[in-house]
């Protein structure tokens, strides 16, 4: 299922940015380098999972990147590589690889600065919104995990106020001891790989949510596979419980309530035309930061400038009214910006739910790059961590300065996890286990200190960094792709 899933994906991108041809060539010439490359993409995801560890899966998505420098390739590939980037907990690499620019457009609503709106949490916000509300929708950029930090949040509030359901895109329908087993495991789904989309999954299980798939298991594309994705949530929830509260999380315009969506209309839109209720449309995929701060939109640049959050926020007016950047969503939520300690960012924390834990690179003997994987101490080992990361002190392209910093010391980095018991594995790229250890993360809280922008920790070759962020070409000019996956 997941290859065809990333092809409708490609695809989509490849509408989006065929108007982006180089000036030497035609836009004709310039799509049809991109289906070539979506079709070497394919090709090489397929060869990549034929190994036997994810780590080795993922040094073959690298070094497929790092060797093909052609545009059209770069493009493609880049949102590939980002996933797997995902997968393994390289985050700042995975924005990187393949970003969205967000520019202003026409029909953009005025910023919520200007027009005197008053910012607030965006749990409590949303919380307090869903009360009103028998169907929630939330968004999310598959390769920013960072939006989905806070739907692991909103999940026991959503729960408290009796929503039961949890619809999720990609999540394999085949999956069938899902429910009895509580957590899920590389055959469940696509993005569940990352480990805050498998926190999702558990976290939803453990407050008692009944968890469904809903993609469209046949070829269909664009409009036709929205309307699918629709008929299956309706058929497997409003059509057998038609009083239910659902959560449903999708990728970016999926959601939307209104306005045309890749020629056709949108998962949401058909599901409104199948049961008739409105449901509140989180955004959350828009007003988010990215590696260059020229690709933010510009609402959000002056947004953090002047209030600089520190949490997720959101904007009512003075009768309580949401803001949201534009029509067919009714809230959109801002992301703070991101803070790296040491290399992995400071919303692994889940708003205070997990603290920081050291790893060192000592644990790995040697044999670099390495695994750190933790695994929640009651569930199994083919269970998706509660987080992990690799250890590597030389990326795969390494320059002369980046072997004389090699012999700077071990790597080490921070795992991220709640409270509780775990069993720790490190293992290398064959999967054989180097290091294995039950741990215990005390439940007092941990601080977490800022970080300082301005003199980074060297987590290009200290953290779980894989690739070095310049030799990773940003996607970021592409056009519309906030309608896309």
């Amino acid at each position: 299922m997941s290859v065809r899933i990333t092809l409708t994906l490609s695809c989509a991108l490849l509408l989006a940015s065929t108007a982006l041809a180089p000036h030497a060539q035609s836009a004709a010439q310039w799509r049809a380098q991109q289906l070539e490359a979506s079709r070497q993409s394919e090709q090489i995801m397929r060869d990549a999972n034929k190994r036997k560890s994810l780590l080795a899966r993922y040094e073959a998505m690298r070094y497929a990147y790092t060797t093909d420098k052609t545009p059209a390739f770069r493009l493609i590939f880049g949102q590939y590589l980002s996933w797997y980037q995902t997968f393994i907990g390289n985050y700042p690499d995975a924005a990187a690889s393949f970003a969205i620019k967000e520019e202003l457009q026409a029909n953009d609503h005025p910023s919520p600065l200007a027009a005197g709106h008053t910012p607030r949490p965006a749990l409590a916000a949303i919380t307090e919104l869903a009360k009103n509300y028998q169907l929630v929708f939330l968004n999310e950029a598959h390769n920013v995990p960072l939006t989905r930090t806070l739907t692991v949040q909103l999940l026991p509030q959503l729960r408290a106020e009796g929503f039961s359901y949890l619809a999720m895109e990609t999540l394999y329908q085949s999956d069938a001891k899902l429910a009895s087993r509580g957590y899920p495991t590389e055959d469940s789904g696509f993005y569940t790989a990352e480990p805050i989309s498998a926190e999702i999954v558990r976290t939803a299980l453990k407050l008692g949510f009944h968890v469904i798939g809903y993609e469209a298991l046949s070829n269909a594309t664009g409009d036709a596979r929205e309307a699918e994705q629709a008929r299956n949530i309706y058929r497997d929830v409003f059509q057998r419980d038609p009083h239910a509260r659902l959560v449903v999380e999708a990728g970016y315009a999926h959601i939307q309530q209104s306005g045309a969506f890749l020629g056709g209309k949108s998962m949401a839109e058909h599901l409104h035309e199948l049961s008739g209720i409105d449901g509140l449309a989180v955004e959350q995929t828009m007003l988010i930061p990215h590696p260059q701060d020229a690709d933010n939109h510009p609402w959000y640049t002056a947004i953090v400038q002047q209030l600089q959050p520190r949490e997720p926020i959101v904007f009512e007016n003075s009768a309580g009214k949401p803001w949201a950047l534009r029509d067919g969503y009714t809230v959109s939520v801002i992301f703070p910006p991101e803070q790296l300690r040491r290399g992995r960012p400071t919303w692994l924390s889940l708003g205070g739910l997990r603290q920081p834990h050291v790893v060192n690179g000592d644990r790995c003997a040697g044999h670099f790059p390495c695994l750190v994987e933790a695994r929640y101490a009651d569930e199994g080992d083919d269970a998706i961590p509660a987080d992990r990361m690799v250890l590597d002190p030389l990326p795969q392209v390494a320059t002369l300065n980046d072997r004389v910093r090699q012999g700077q010391g071990t790597p080490s980095a921070e795992l991220y996890l709640r409270p509780g018991k775990y069993r720790l594995n490190i293992s290398d790229t064959e999967a054989h286990t180097l290091f294995r250890q039950d741990i215990n993360i005390n439940a007092a809280p941990t601080l977490l200190p800022a970080a300082d922008p301005t003199s980074p920790p060297r987590h290009e070759h200290h953290s779980a960094a894989a690739a070095p962020t310049n030799q990773l070409q940003s996607a970021s000019t592409v056009a519309g792709a906030g309608s896309g996956n």
